[in-house]
């Protein structure tokens, strides 16, 4: 049976994880442009680093152009991750009233008002749109393809079983196929699929933790929630983790990839997303997180060592291969 006593009850009387002071009378004695700031969740843009996947694994990494490059890039997905936040709040205002959890947030608790977040979404659309406009035509193409999937997951893909994960993992392939476009460098078919099937990992464990998390009053706060099961969760959930690391390993070990990068000891690197997947599960059913993708990589030690000693060695396997 997984333990409770390190996550917050149903009561909500733990404050949001990475959010400071978060009573609902605390969240409206906050500045304005530090609600704001909190709306746009720059805690959870960790899941942008995904843009970097190109620089990394295209071999441009020592590339000084490329490199800035991908950091515009990952700037600009910082910037339309917080819009897609904002609007995700305006939408859900009245739904997160009723989560012990979300109803803390600056916008379901009144802090700020539904007409200055529209705006500042607004703005801010506007210049990231902009600015990957400077990046590049196809990374522009990108850009406003993931936002354009974000709105329909608000406003329709939530909302049908399946394709509401679906449309989650599809948002952060767009995030590594984005990085690629923006450094010029092949979209590979592997970065593709490992991309995805972790990313529906990651989001049907998601749904996994809401599900726990709200009990009876789930349907209640999203009615989607209703259409699953912690059993049907868990069946997908071990499929897609049997599939995504059974791609990794063929990717590690493929001809194909030893002559892209001049090495046969990339499967060297497959302990790493071993533990960490098996970590995420521990995790998930035995500490009940999973709320939070980002929160889990910054504040799990073990999961965010094992994160760091994964890309130092593929680093030093691509870019010094013996």
């Amino acid at each position: 049976m997984a333990r409770s006593t390190s996550s917050p009850g149903i009561a909500g009387s733990a404050p949001e994880p990475g959010r400071p002071g978060n009573s609902a009378l605390e969240v409206r004695q906050r500045s304005v442009l530090l609600n704001l700031i909190i709306s746009l969740r720059p805690d959870q843009w960790t899941k942008n680093l995904l843009v970097f996947a190109g620089l990394l694994f295209g071999q441009r990494l020592l590339d000084k152009v490329a490199a800035e490059r991908a950091l515009a890039a990952f700037a600009v997905f910082c910037a339309l991750s917080g819009v897609v936040y904002l609007i995700n709040d305006i939408a859900d205002r009245e739904s997160d009233r009723q989560h012990p959890l979300k109803s803390r947030r600056p916008i379901a608790s009144g802090a700020i008002g539904v007409g200055l977040a529209a705006a500042v979404a607004a703005v801010l659309c506007a210049g990231a749109i902009a600015a990957s406009v400077m990046i590049g035509g196809r990374f522009a193409a990108v850009a406003i393809g993931y936002v354009a999937l974000q709105a329909l997951y608000s406003g329709f893909f939530k909302h049908l079983v399946i394709l509401d994960v679906l449309a989650l993992a599809i948002g952060f392939v767009l995030r590594a196929v984005a990085g690629a476009v923006a450094v010029d460098v092949e979209i590979s078919h592997w970065l593709l699929v490992c991309t995805i099937l972790l990313a529906l990992f990651i989001a049907l464990a998601k749904r996994r933790h809401e599900l726990m998390l709200l009990a009876d009053g789930a349907v209640g706060h999203r009615k989607i929630l209703g259409e699953y099961s912690p059993y049907l969760l868990d069946q997908m959930i071990s499929v897609v983790t049997a599939s995504t690391l059974v791609a990794y390993i063929f990717y590690t070990i493929s001809p194909e990839t030893e002559q892209k990068f001049g090495t046969h000891w990339l499967w060297l690197t497959i302990p790493f997303p071993l533990y960490g997947i098996f970590r995420y599960l521990y995790l998930v059913h035995q500490r009940e997180g999973g709320g939070s993708p980002a929160e889990l990589l910054i504040t799990d030690r073990p999961l965010l060592l094992c994160v760091a000693l994964w890309g130092i060695t593929v680093m030093l396997l691509i870019y010094k291969p013996f």
